[in-house]
């Protein structure tokens, strides 16, 4: 306000406990069933308890809250629960370093991190908290796998898996990264074992069908879950060794491609296979040799290609050619039928195996230009006419799958099959840190289910981790037990469940996370869930995600629930990003480490050497590029930090972390406390009538209302940087105002109002200490958001285009007559501009107000 002079300082780390304070001893974010009001759910993904929150956090959760408090204050009965996600082996491997147990570990780590996050004053219902690890959350699911055993959808079977030999455990597939242990960095290998599964395969059509009403979900994510699920049409059909009575089938999506065919793979440890080789010179070696590196696809893909001929043949049913028959590396007995007729002219692997055993690579696909497929270099897999091959000349690739089939099926040799890239989800680990698997091995009985009268199936505490592999093997005396069937003496499966068995249901845990007789009630999951709003990284695009509404359904067929998502909304959050450094030996240096040499030069302050600036790259460890975001909360309050996550960029692409930004967002705040501390002497109090209002006040009022319109709209689409530069653009306005004057004083109490219910969603201490200082009553995290005056705004509001070196990529909407600087940073925050800019340097910006903004850029 131009007619008061500023000399009041903010404490911040006194306002923001004292708000905590009261939000905890008011339970203002505790939640109940209301059926009187509409629902909404938001979560956000639960964090491992590794000890401290990262900037991921920070950003992840921040983004949560602004969703849930905008919500409440909306009108909606808001659950914002949090939890821990908190088995597996970085526990088990915390308690070998430090000679602890994981258990330990894991609840100090609770307790660390719980402290942080309350200190970010988040709009949680700390009543709901869960931690998987606890015996009283995982009974639960220990009776849900009970009922999927009784439903058919768990089952026990011996087949090859992915063995981590650092961490002794099984890996699924998509925990192999480049043929390593994605935790551990290790070498795969295959082995053969007895494990647990769930038949997520029994779902695939339906888990691939329901992708569609997921229009709440980003299309990255969508797409990526189509073709993990990889549903492809193709033929089974069976070959006949030559010679014998012996056959096999094979399935293959490229039947058009047959007449490519110049040989017949088995899997190593196809039946036939070991039939046909079974103490041929040479095989057990090969075998042995095939148990190096991981089934995952990728780690086919990458690794060497090798086979044992098996010195049979097949006959070709089209052509009457003899192809010879090789075991090979690259096929699994898990993957189709375990047996493939190999086209190497158009599939990778069967071309990297043919060019090493010379055999013959024969093109049948010939794309429009010829120059397109030189099949001397490498297979060609794209689009053409079918050649080369009989009957099927001259046809378009589609056309010829089905003949091919049709004619199969002619000759009583095959049928037509769908089948889906997707294999059931191999739940069974080899480790101690997880939910026991509750079954019993009798050796009359077999495998029988632990009676629900006797779960949980609690971990024992008196373990020891001075051996290799599981400790629940070496334990005395825990795996010792009786049949509840024959009450002879069993053994315990020593199994645990993967971990992704825990955070699959955990969203519905948080419905009535303190129901003892079963996971949640049927009620209240169906009252609060599915999930309205869910927020995590894109790294969970296929493992969390897929086995979530796998276990949704799973759960709906066994009568838990009655719906088929569990989560209706989805949004991806970018990563948090810092500038590495190393040291002129090649070390990296935390940016804490720098210093500056007398001429400017950066030194790391703890080797004394010479440091420099690499790229800017996702906070890690590894590279010592991290900000500790406790020292952050410290230094500038928990406002500041979220309102710099925030504002700073679109949220769902990746945010620059820079001292000059933080420090940005820690002055903002001060500068609104001064405005409203200095301001609210001169107000009038609380429910005043509106007076008449001049042409100052009238212009200032109109933008407050556009603002609260404005905001609404941003946040419900996630534009919180855009939302942040509308709340500026108001603030800034209030300069033009005099409180002197009666009309312009009521209208900046009226933003004031405006300013605690908008920046309250991203800095929510200074919103309830200005609610409090202007004489409102209760807190603003009770208020109702108070909606914008339409008859106010009407052709006020304009949308201008932005243009990117000369062409316009997108629009923004902002009120006629907004200055250049709101004009500027309300364009540069424009998702579908940023898009545009992404490689490119900005070079000048061009604003013409209330016509449009020109970036220049090269």
């Amino acid at each position: 306000m131009s007619d008061i002079a500023s000399a009041t300082r903010y404490n911040i780390k006194e306002t923001e406990a004292k708000w905590r304070d009261a939000w905890n001893d008011q339970g203002t974010f505790e939640v109940v069933e209301d059926s009187s009001k509409p629902k909404s759910y938001v979560l956000a993904m639960l964090p491992y308890p590794s000890g401290r929150i990262h900037m991921g956090h920070v950003r992840n959760y921040s983004l949560s809250d602004a969703v849930a408090r905008f919500k409440k204050m909306n009108g909606f009965n808001v659950l914002n629960p949090m939890g821990w996600d908190a088995l597996g082996l970085p526990a088990e491997n915390a308690a070998l370093e430090r000679n602890t147990h994981p258990g330990t570990w894991t609840y100090a780590n609770i307790a660390e991190m719980k402290a942080q996050l309350l200190s970010m004053g988040l709009a949680i219902d700390w009543s709901r908290e869960v931690a998987t690890c606890d015996a009283s959350y995982y009974k639960h699911e220990q009776k849900m796998f009970l009922d999927f055993v009784e439903k058919g959808l768990a089952y026990r079977k011996e087949s090859t898996v992915n063995w981590d030999p650092v961490e002794n455990t099984v890996l699924a597939n998509e925990q192999v990264v480049d043929g390593k242990g994605w935790r551990s960095g290790a070498p795969v290998e295959r082995k053969k074992l007895n494990q647990w599964f769930l038949k997520i395969t029994d779902y695939a059509e339906e888990l691939l069908e329901c992708i569609d009403q997921l229009d709440r979900w980003p299309d990255k994510v969508r797409a990526m879950q189509t073709n993990w699920i990889g549903k492809s049409q193709g033929l089974e059909m069976q070959f006949t060794v030559d010679g014998t009575d012996d056959t096999f089938d094979i399935f293959t999506t490229r039947p058009d491609t047959i007449f490519g065919a110049s040989f017949v793979g088995l899997a190593p440890d196809h039946p036939l296979a070991l039939k046909l080789c079974e103490g041929k010179d040479g095989f057990d070696a090969f075998k042995s040799k095939c148990a190096e590196g991981g089934t995952s696809e990728v780690a086919i893909e990458q690794g060497d290609k090798f086979g044992f001929d098996t010195g049979h043949t097949v006959t070709h049913p089209f052509t009457g050619e003899t192809l010879p028959m090789y075991v090979a590396n690259f096929i699994l007995m898990d993957y189709g039928t375990g047996a493939i007729y190999g086209v190497p002219a158009h599939d990778q692997r069967d071309w990297d195996f043919a060019t090493k055993y010379n055999l013959p690579i024969k093109q049948v696909v010939f794309p429009s230009n010829a120059d397109d497929a030189d099949i001397t270099k490498e297979a060609y897999t794209g689009a053409g006419k079918i050649n080369e091959s009989d009957f099927l000349d001259g046809l378009e690739i589609d056309s010829a799958k089905q003949a091919v089939i049709d004619k199969i099926v002619a000759m009583n040799l095959g049928h037509a099959k769908t089948t889906y890239r997707l294999r059931d989800w191999g739940v069974s680990r080899q480790r101690y840190w997880g939910c026991p698997v509750p079954m019993i091995h009798c050796e009359t009985c077999g495998i029988v289910p632990v009676p629900e009268d006797q779960l949980p199936v609690e971990l024992p505490t008196d373990v020891t981790f001075d051996k290799p592999g599981n400790p629940l093997d070496h334990h005395p005396t825990w795996k010792n037990t009786t049949c509840p069937k024959c009450n002879a003496a069993a053994a315990r499966e020593t199994d645990t469940f993967d971990t992704f068995f825990e955070s699959s249901w955990y969203q519905f845990r948080y419905t009535d996370a303190h129901n003892t007789d079963r996971g949640f009630d049927a009620d209240k999951v169906n009252y609060w869930a599915p999930v309205d709003q869910y927020i995590g990284g894109v790294e969970h695009a296929v493992l969390h995600l897929l086995y979530a509404r796998f276990f949704t359904k799973a759960l709906r067929d066994c009568g838990y629930l009655n719906f088929d998502e569990p989560f209706l909304g989805l949004f991806t959050q970018g990563m948090v990003t810092h500038t590495s450094y190393k040291n002129s030996d090649g070390g990296w240096v935390y940016p804490a480490d720098l210093i500056e040499d007398e001429n400017g030069q950066l030194m790391d302050k703890a080797s004394g050497l010479p440091a420099k600036a690499q790229r800017n790259e996702k906070m890690s460890k590894s590279k010592r590029n991290t900000i500790d975001p406790e020292e952050i909360l410290e230094t500038y309050g928990a406002d500041a930090a979220r309102l710099f996550v925030l504002s700073d960029s679109p949220p769902d692409r990746d945010l620059e972390w820079t001292e000059s930004g933080i420090e940005g967002a820690w002055k903002y705040i001060n500068k609104l406390y001064r405005i409203v501390a200095d301001a609210v002497p001169h107000l009038p109090k609380s429910g005043t009538s509106q007076p008449d209002l001049g042409d100052n006040a009238l212009k200032s009022f109109i933008k407050i209302n556009q603002t609260r319109k404005d905001v609404a709209i941003d946040i419900d689409n996630f534009h919180m940087n855009k939302a942040v530069a509308r709340i500026r653009e108001m603030t800034n306005g209030f300069s033009d105002l005099k409180v002197s004057k009666a009309d312009e004083a009521w209208v900046v109490r009226e933003g004031f109002k405006t300013l605690a219910q908008t920046i309250g969603l991203m800095a929510p201490h200074l919103a309830e200490e200005i609610w409090h200082m202007i004489g409102e009553e209760g807190l603003v995290a009770n208020s109702s958001w108070i909606k914008a005056d339409e008859s106010l705004l009407g052709a006020e509001n304009i949308t201008i285009g932005v243009q990117v070196n000369g062409k316009v990529r997108g629009t923004i909407t902002l009120p006629k007559g907004s200055d250049k600087d709101t004009t500027e940073q309300l364009a540069m925050n424009d998702n579908d501009v940023q898009k545009a800019l992404q490689g490119l340097t900005i070079r000048k910006v061009i604003v013409v107000p209330d016509r449009i903004v020109n970036v220049v850029a090269g």
